[in-house]
C-alpha cells in the first residue's frame, strides 16, 4: 500500500495521519507497526518513529503484518451463543467458566471456546487471531457478555464501555434488605491493603465506582435486586454489597457468615441484559437471557423481564 501526504497534512505526526486514512486499525496497532518497519518511506532506509512530523509530498509504503495464529489451542465447548454476524458474538456465559486464560486456567475458558466456534471469523485482534473481550464477568458470575471478532469492533466496543453507552443489568441475590430499598452506591476501589487478591472500598488512591441498584423483592433473611453499573470495576458489585452490609448469597470471597446459604453453591450473580450499539450498523441492540436454573431455585421462581 503505497500513501503520499497531501498539503492539509503536512507537519502532522505520522501515526495520526495513518489512523485517519486506515479507520480499521487501532493508533495502538498503526504504532506497533511503525516500531517494527511495517511502516517505511519509500527510496530511504531510515527508521520511522510514531511522532515524526510528515511532509508534502512523501510517500509511504504500509505493509501490514499477516494475522498470527494465537499460542492458544482452540476447544471445542458448547455455548449458548445469543447473538452473532460478522462483527460481534453475544455469549451467555456459565457459571463455573473462566473468561480468560491465566495462571491456573491454561484451558477450558470462553477464549479457547470461542476460538473453536468463531474459527476464520476471528479477523485479529492487535494482529493476532483471537477473540476481543470488551468485559470480563468472574468465573461463578452467569450471564451476558459481548465479544468482538476484529480490532475496530473491539476498539468502538472498549469506547462504549468507557463512555457507558454499553449498559449492563444484572440480577442478584443479597442478604437481608437493602436501606434504603433503591438507592446508588459510589465509592473509590482499590487493591484491599489486607488481602492483595481481593477488592475493596479504599479511601484514597482507588478509582471510582459506581452500582445503581433497586430490590425487587424481599423473603425473609434475603432479596432479590436489580444492579446496573456506571463503571465496570473488578468484583464491584461484590465489593459494593459486601460495603453497605448486604453481601452476594454464595459468596465465599466478600460474602462471610451472612451469605452461607444452602440456596445456591456460588456467589448469586447474573448478567441478564445487555445493551450496546452496533458498531458497523449503529444500531441500538438489546439482549436478554433467562436465569440458570440454580438462580430459579435460590429464588423460587422464573426471571421477570
Amino acid at each position: 500500500m503505497l500513501l503520499t501526504v497531501p498539503p492539509k497534512h503536512h507537519g502532522e505526526r505520522l501515526d495520526l495521519w495513518l489512523s485517519t486514512l486506515l479507520p480499521d486499525h487501532s493508533r495502538n496497532q498503526i504504532q506497533r507497526w511503525i516500531r517494527e518497519g511495517a511502516v517505511q518511506m519509500a527510496h530511504t532506509p531510515l527508521a520511522l518513529r510514531s511522532s515524526q512530523r510528515i511532509e508534502e509530498g512523501q510517500t509511504f509504503i504500509i505493509t501490514p503484518p499477516e494475522v498470527r495464529p494465537t499460542d492458544l489451542v482452540a476447544e471445542t465447548i458448547p455455548l449458548d451463543i445469543v447473538f452473532e454476524d460478522d462483527a460481534l458474538v453475544v455469549v451467555n456465559k456459565a457459571a463455573g467458566m473462566v473468561v480468560h486464560p491465566a495462571v491456573g486456567h491454561d484451558q477450558g475458558t470462553l477464549v479457547h471456546a470461542l476460538l473453536a466456534h468463531c474459527g476464520d471469523s476471528l479477523r485479529g485482534i492487535g494482529d493476532i487471531k483471537r477473540p476481543g473481550i470488551v468485559h470480563r464477568l468472574d468465573k461463578e458470575t452467569s450471564g451476558l457478555m459481548v465479544v468482538a471478532k476484529t480490532e475496530n469492533v473491539h476498539r468502538h466496543l472498549v469506547g462504549q464501555f468507557q463512555d457507558r453507552s454499553l449498559k449492563r443489568t444484572y440480577h442478584a441475590l443479597c442478604s437481608g434488605t437493602p436501606q434504603p430499598p433503591k438507592g446508588t452506591i459510589v465509592t473509590l476501589m482499590g487493591r484491599s491493603p489486607l488481602h492483595r487478591q481481593k477488592m475493596a472500598v479504599v479511601a484514597k488512591n482507588g478509582k471510582e465506582a459506581i452500582t445503581h441498584y433497586e430490590t425487587l423483592k424481599t423473603f425473609g433473611d434475603r432479596s432479590l435486586i436489580v444492579c446496573r453499573l456506571d463503571t465496570g470495576r473488578t468484583h464491584q458489585i461484590r465489593v459494593h454489597l459486601q460495603h453497605i452490609g448486604h453481601p452476594l448469597l454464595g459468596d465465599p470471597v466478600y460474602g462471610g457468615r451472612r451469605s452461607q446459604t444452602p440456596l445456591i453453591h456460588r456467589q448469586a450473580l447474573h448478567a441478564s441484559h445487555l445493551s450496546l450499539i452496533h458498531p458497523i450498523t449503529q444500531d441500538t441492540m438489546h439482549f436478554s437471557c433467562p436465569w440458570p436454573q440454580d438462580f430459579i431455585d435460590a429464588v423460587g421462581e422464573t426471571m421477570p423481564y
